[in-house]
């Protein structure tokens, strides 16, 4: 993972350390404890439920690795006080020229995007071309087939 700032809001950070002490002091244990049960059975060579622990262990260390890592660059998202300008952690309406359908998000890291909960990530086309710009700016969002949308409100 690269040295960047990872955005989050306040519930984010939350649910991630939430993860990484349910992995370090539940699942890690049940893990160790897994390995030891496999290993009372005897030959490791054959031994698929072994193996199978093994692997769990692998994946749950990795998890843990990248949530230290991730924990490490945390930059929690201001999201009280209202502003004219978009920004992460900004709820924002914006109106589709083309259709002139509206729409409503929240403009999250990409930990914690969920854009069928309306939390767009910022790294999408749109969260890039509406970031900075102001309520009343039509933007053009660059993707294969551009499209301009009408920023309508932000809180």
């Amino acid at each position: 993972m690269s040295e960047d700032k990872i955005y989050v809001t306040e519930e984010g950070l939350q649910q991630l350390k939430e993860e990484y002490n349910h992995l370090v002091h539940v699942v890690r244990e049940e893990v160790k404890a897994e390995l030891k049960e496999a290993r009372s059975l005897g030959d490791l060579s054959e031994n698929a439920d072994y193996d199978a622990a093994r692997e769990k262990q692998s994946q749950v260390e990795s998890r843990i690795s990248e949530l230290e890592n991730m924990l490490r660059h945390i930059e929690i998202i201001n999201t009280k006080g209202s502003s004219k300008t978009v920004r992460i952690g900004s709820t924002v309406t914006i109106e589709f020229m083309d259709t002139k359908k509206t729409e409503t998000f929240t403009i999250v890291g990409s930990t914690e995007a969920d854009p069928l909960n309306g939390k767009l990530s910022n790294e999408t086309p749109l969260a890039i071309a509406i970031l900075d710009k102001k309520v009343g700016s039509t933007v053009t969002v660059n993707v294969k087939e551009p499209y301009e949308v009408l920023i309508v409100k932000v809180k």
